[in-house]
């Protein structure tokens, strides 16, 4: 017969594949900064390919334990949301490093490498909101995190306003434009993707407090 803390032990788990698939997440933002200011890209474009095969295994895993595990640690259904939204943000830095290759060579002198950063800070603030799960679901801890990952955004936010004037209203290239503004609405997109991992913690944190 299984004791309690032996089925238990077994729900845990999941904290440390959802802190994998976090981590690997701020690898891959890491990643996208790297070939935006390094220029081996082939390299980079390796690591790219690495990581999301590891994001994708390890979605695969935590789905199949949550078919086979009795009792988990967190409610099933958030389980299934943090895999989901931590799973979609290396999958449009991807996005946003396959069409850059393409057309990197057009968007020379566009600076996509600072709001960059922000997503990767922003990845950063959501695997250490991923690992206050596992440390009592703090709710103090748990709001300043929250707090930083908007503050992040609004800070991405605002830093659109001024390479949109100058592809836009000073620039006479639309093309160029037109393939800047959808680079920039890629990154846009994985910020706003950390958001919604940091959004399903919190609301997880409050709904256990």
């Amino acid at each position: 017969m299984f004791s309690l803390q032996t089925i238990f032990g077994k729900g845990d788990k999941f904290y440390g594949l959802l802190e994998q698939s976090a981590a690997t997440a701020t690898e891959s933002a890491r990643a996208l900064h790297e070939l935006l200011t390094q220029p081996d890209q082939g390299s980079v474009m390796a690591a790219f390919t690495a990581t999301r095969a590891r994001e994708k295994a390890l979605a695969a895993q935590i789905s199949e334990e949550l078919v086979n595990t009795f009792v988990t640690a967190l409610d099933r259904e958030d389980i299934e949301a943090l895999n989901s939204s931590l799973y979609k943000i290396p999958k449009t830095i991807e996005k946003f490093a396959e069409r850059y290759e393409i057309v990197s060579d057009r968007l020379a002198g566009v600076d996509f490498a600072q709001r960059a950063m922000v997503l990767q800070r922003s990845s950063e603030v959501v695997a250490e909101m991923i690992g206050e799960l596992r440390r009592g679901l703090r709710i103090d801890p748990v709001k300043k995190l929250q707090d930083r990952l908007q503050a992040l955004e609004s800070e991405g936010d605002r830093m659109l306003l001024a390479p949109y004037r100058t592809l836009y209203i000073e620039g006479g290239d639309v093309m160029r434009a037109m393939l800047a503004k959808d680079l920039f609405e890629l990154i846009e997109k994985a910020i706003d993707k950390c958001r919604d991992v940091g959004n399903i913690v919190y609301s997880i944190v409050l709904k256990n407090s």
